[in-house]
């Protein structure tokens, strides 16, 4: 899978869990609001995959999506901290069970259609 096209998808990710989290505590979804709930996993998640592109070597495959998946979890909660936002043990518990659950979900649904398929890297 093309590396662009696994960014991609990692941000739709999180900003589907924005949407969703806003959506639950009847918030409104206009977009630069869910953008802004968005920010702060958006920049630990965009960082972690600069690294990535930088040192391809450090993680692929799953090892890869929980790389991304930890650090956009534990960066984008001391970002969210870092901005007044709340980061109680509760969000932090269901922020990482749905980005794990997007995350990995994209990753497997991948991993199903392109079994059997030689491996290319963009």
């Amino acid at each position: 899978m093309p590396r662009i096209l696994a960014i991609v998808l990692d941000v739709v990710a999180v900003l589907v869990f924005a949407a969703i989290g806003r959506a639950s505590h009847a918030e409104t979804l206009e977009p630069e609001l869910v953008a802004r709930t968005a920010a702060p996993f958006l920049a630990a998640m965009l960082m972690v995959w600069v690294l990535l592109v930088l040192r391809p070597y450090l993680a692929t495959g799953w090892r890869q999506g929980a790389l991304v998946w930890g650090v956009t979890l534990v960066l984008g909660m001391l970002f969210r901290a870092m901005l007044g936002g709340g980061v109680q043990p509760a969000f932090v518990a269901v922020a990482g069970a749905v980005l794990a659950a997007f995350m990995f979900g994209w990753r497997a649904i991948v991993a199903l259609v392109t079994r059997g398929r030689p491996a290319s890297r963009a």
